[in-house]
């Protein structure tokens, strides 16, 4: 059983005057959140925001590199990219964002890779392999955070990268253990109460239940609330309060191979 984890949230997902969730309230609630790096969204003034915002709060700040795809939020694959142009687009928005956390007088700590650059990771070892090369040139001692069970932590052992391994508390898992497409019904969650259930189960006995009911065994870092999912910061509010009760300790990850 689990006794403390991680709570992360996909922030910092707007551009330019165009608002995406409330990262404010979000900060509150979470322990790390992972920052959009322009690529799918986000932008320069909106990384430095996010990044103050995570300081005054005490919360560790990560990276959340994405295709280039800002009208489709980087949930679209981009086929025909090479293994060289994903290395360099992932360590070109981690540079990104150290740059902007170091004039904030904060720091980055990990790198979670996004939407559908990281759905193709899951199952395509070069896409998940370049990730890790990314990141182990940029900062080898950054977190790399990673779906459990996916070809992303094999990548990031091969690089010999510390891993944070992530749960999601809204999507529905296939019963290979990789998360449903967001294209078919169901694939995301939106009830506070049953999410909230779901995530003290998966915590406290290390597996998630897939849509037709397979128990599988997955380690848990961290779990995932999307800032952008409808209802975020009530489904959080009741997360941190399951997690409370079950007398689990939210608190940032730490370290670990």
């Amino acid at each position: 059983m689990t006794s403390t984890v991680d709570l992360n949230c996909d922030l910092g997902e707007s551009f330019g005057p165009w608002e995406m969730g409330n990262d404010a309230a979000m900060i509150e609630l979470a322990t790390s959140v992972n920052v959009a790096c322009g690529f799918h969204a986000g932008d320069a003034d909106i990384m430095r925001r996010t990044v103050e915002m995570a300081k005054a709060k005490g919360v560790s700040v990560g990276a959340h590199p994405g295709y280039r795809d800002l009208h489709g939020f980087g949930r679209r694959p981009v086929p025909g990219l090479t293994s060289s142009e994903i290395e360099n687009l992932v360590a070109y928005q981690i540079g990104a964002l150290q740059a902007i956390a170091t004039a904030a007088g904060h720091k980055v700590t990990h790198v979670k890779a996004h939407g559908a650059l990281s759905n193709v990771a899951c199952e395509d070892d070069m896409t998940a392999n370049a990730i890790a090369r990314a990141i182990k040139a940029v900062d080898p001692s950054l977190i790399f955070v990673v779906l459990a069970n996916s070809k992303l932590v094999t990548a990031g052992e091969k690089a010999n990268l510390s891993m944070a391994h992530e749960v999601f508390a809204d999507r529905a898992y296939d019963d290979n253990g990789l998360l449903v497409s967001r294209s078919k019904p169901g694939a995301v969650l939106h009830d506070p109460k049953q999410i909230a259930d779901r995530v003290v189960r998966m915590v406290q006995d290390g597996a998630v239940v897939s849509v037709t009911g397979k128990v599988m065994k997955m380690r848990t870092d961290t779990v995932c609330i999307h800032g952008d999912t409808a209802g975020a910061v009530e489904i959080a509010r009741e997360v941190r309060r399951a997690l409370d009760a079950a007398g689990v300790e939210v608190a940032p990850f730490k370290t670990a191979a």
